[in-house]
């Protein structure tokens, strides 16, 4: 690098050196502490350049960078960006021959590269860190820095050790500053990346998770129905491209099988060959693909604008890989869509899965009780073991990462120390709260992105509504549809408001044990009737938490907002419920169609412009149906199902209309539904429903 560009004003340099005429939001800030030499930890989203802030300091101050990077994909891609921009740059990773990683590392002892990229593992090879503190480096960055953190949702043990490497890389003259670079870290993740780095006072920028141009949709559907209804949403080319993620390869392949009769798409995981992948990614940079279905492998090294919809055909395991997940959606600052599908099946899957991956701490002892301090090959160790091959490794794996045990390069094992069960017993309690956040972030009323902002711990952004969701615009939402209230339902909205008048707040338990009618109702249903009051603005909620025998307990409580207080017994209330699935997508038969967004449109925004919709353009159904007329067999099977109601009220200690509206009763008797895909398209039928009662109502449909 020659000494006019290290000299250069930094605006000078992104410029000459990137083409760029200005900073983005924060970056500049970024860039000055790291040319200054600070060590530092920038959390910024998908999208909003973070990369850049580091590649400049790199040439800012001269020499070569090392980039640290967990995925290849990721790596070439910014590899490739780099060298177009006619800078010097390497790579070193296993899907590279041997003399292309020796010629990586020749270039960089005779000081020809500004930028070498290298994967963790490369620091284990013997003799590889020894090389790289032969020259002074401009700096080191870590990227997806989340990976070092236990905590992460995406944690790497290769990149835990990476601490144990930087003194030596930063060594007398060869000082230089730290820079650790994520998307998703919460305030947890963020101090553990900073001890692990031993980075001393680092600068910490946290900025831009709020992402303004999504609308984040959350819907319950079961699993049978997804694929049917992914394939209904893509259809209209303006959701076009899309991401769509699987919850494991067999749903991948599948629903890309599904798809590809509609719409040009491909399956995308870790079980195809390398080759395949690089197709795929390669033809959906492209426009060759339209729609990729993938496990959570895809999208990292991704740098593609358009992507207007991604969809979670099932729950992610933790919010911080759900919010950089759909922070693929939009990068181009035009509106894009997110929908996450989800059931109570998705929930055992996790737990199966939580269970796999964090065994009982037996197992961990089992291997532990076979260490000494001689080293002993990993062979040796899982032919002696009582536990089967998988459940050997697994325990393993877990003791070298909580200290437990050492694992050299060769594959040869020693005795660590014993204070391992501890921190893996509160990693394993803290990997089942990330999921139950999960799942509350699901049956949460709350502004979904206000939620994810809170989450990361941007605080100064986190109370502002983002008034494009399905919690801030129902009428918007593309799958989920609203009924008006009845005028049962208005008269106890103002029992909850008169309740809530009484107190600063309440917890939803304690609501419901001050209202007759709300205490006999099933959880999921009030706490749609609390959604309502919140999407009508009467109400606030507010997450808190307490401490319980060393365990953190969550919480919520419900308020009045101004507007809630000043509701009295004549004030007019509009409120919307929720009540199943846009018709076209197989559910609500009396709903009006949506109508095809043109492929000029923003996907999902067709009908909310900024103009007032038509009456027969909402997205919701008035409270006055048309009576359904009931002749003959239809007749004999509503009084059927009416007594069967009222047998199924005693026993819950209900009234009726909880189990059944009447209109819903009597749709089910026009229709006769048969299977339960047939009766989720019944007006009212909704998963829950279909859960609790759709054996008995199909029984009874089929006399």
């Amino acid at each position: 690098m020659t000494s006019s560009v290290q000299s250069a004003p930094l605006v000078q340099i992104l410029r000459d050196a990137f083409g760029f005429p200005a900073f983005r939001a924060n970056q500049e800030e970024v860039c000055r502490a790291a040319v200054a030499g600070h060590d530092l930890l920038l959390v910024m989203p998908t999208g909003s350049g973070k990369s850049l802030c580091y590649q400049l300091p790199a040439l800012a101050r001269g020499g070569t960078a090392l980039v640290i990077s967990p995925l290849i994909a990721l790596m070439e891609d910014q590899v490739a960006k780099l060298a177009a921009l006619g800078l010097k740059v390497a790579r070193i990773h296993s899907g590279l021959d041997r003399s292309a990683s020796r010629q990586a590392c020749i270039d960089y002892l005779n000081g020809s590269l500004q930028f070498l990229f290298i994967a963790p593992e490369r620091l284990r090879v013997p003799g590889f860190p020894e090389m790289l503190a032969k020259r002074r480096l401009a700096l080191i960055a870590i990227d997806e820095a989340h990976c070092i953190s236990q905590w992460g949702h995406d944690f790497r043990p290769d990149y835990r050790m990476l601490g144990q490497h930087l003194p030596q890389l930063r060594a007398g003259d060869n000082h230089c500053p730290v820079l650790a670079l994520t998307a998703t870290a919460t305030t947890t993740v963020q101090a553990d990346i900073i001890a692990q780095l031993g980075m001393t006072s680092p600068a910490k920028f946290i900025h831009g998770f709020r992402r303004d141009n999504l609308a984040i949709e959350v819907v319950e559907i079961p699993m049978p129905m997804r694929a049917q209804i992914v394939t209904g949403l893509l259809k209209d080319p303006a959701r076009r491209p899309a991401i769509v993620y699987a919850q494991s390869r067999k749903q991948s392949e599948a629903l890309a099988e599904e798809l590809g009769y509609q719409v040009r798409a491909a399956a995308y995981h870790a079980g195809l060959d390398a080759d395949t992948r690089e197709r795929v990614q390669t033809a959906f940079q492209q426009r060759e693909l339209e729609v990729v279905v993938a496990t959570i492998a895809f999208g990292m090294g991704i740098d593609k604008a358009d992507i207007r919809t991604v969809i979670h055909a099932g729950l992610p395991a933790t919010l911080e890989g759900y919010y950089q997940e759909i922070g693929r959606a939009g990068r181009d600052g035009k509106p894009s869509r997110t929908i996450l599908m989800h059931s109570y099946a998705d929930q055992r899957t996790h737990d199966f899965l939580l269970t796999r991956d964090y065994p009982p701490t037996e197992n961990l002892s089992t291997v532990f009780n076979m260490l000494s301090g001689e080293s002993r090959s990993v062979d040796d160790l899982r032919e002696d073991s009582r536990l089967g091959p998988e459940e050997f490794d697994k325990a393993l794996e877990k003791l070298q990462i909580h200290g437990g045990a050492h694992v050299d390069f060769g594959g040869n094992v020693t005795i660590g120390r014993p204070a391992w069960k501890k921190t893996y017993s509160v990693q394993s309690a803290y990997r089942r709260e990330q999921f139950e956040k999960v799942v509350r972030y699901t049956t949460s009323n709350d502004c979904r992105m206000s939620a994810l902002v809170r989450h990361f711990g941007d605080v100064e952004d986190a109370n502002r509504r983002c008034g494009h969701c399905d919690v801030c615009d129902p009428a918007g939402a593309v799958l989920r549809l609203f009924r008006r209230a009845s005028n049962r339902e208005r008269h106890q909205v103002q029992e909850v408001i008169d309740a809530l008048r009484a107190s600063a707040y309440k917890t939803p338990k304690g609501l419901r044990g001050e209202l007759a009618w709300a205490e006999s109702m099933e959880r999921d249903d009030f706490e749609d009737f609390i959604g309502a009051m919140l999407r009508a603005g009467l109400i606030a909620v507010e997450d808190a938490e307490f401490e319980k025998d060393g365990k953190i307990i969550p919480f919520r409580k419900i308020s009045l907002t101004d507007a809630g207080f000043e509701v009295r017994a004549t004030t007019p209330l509009d409120l919307l419920f929720s009540d199943g699935i846009v018709e076209e997508f197989g559910t609500a038969p009396t709903a009006k169609k949506k109508k095809r967004a043109p492929e000029s449109s923003p996907p999902g925004k067709a009908q909310t412009s900024a103009a007032p919709s038509s009456p027969s353009a909402k997205r919701y159904r008035s409270d006055e149906p048309a009576p359904i007329e009931l002749t003959g067999d239809s007749a004999d099977l509503a009084s059927r199902l009416k007594e069967w109601r009222a047998a199924e009220a005693k026993r819950l200690g209900v009234p009726a209309y909880l189990v059944l509206h009447d209109r819903t009763l009597n749709a089910l008797a026009a229709r006769r539904p048969s299977t339960p895909h047939e009766l989720l398209a019944v007006e009212g039928m909704g998963p829950s429903k279909v859960g609790r009662f759709g054996d008995a109502i199909l029984a009874l449909c089929s006399h």
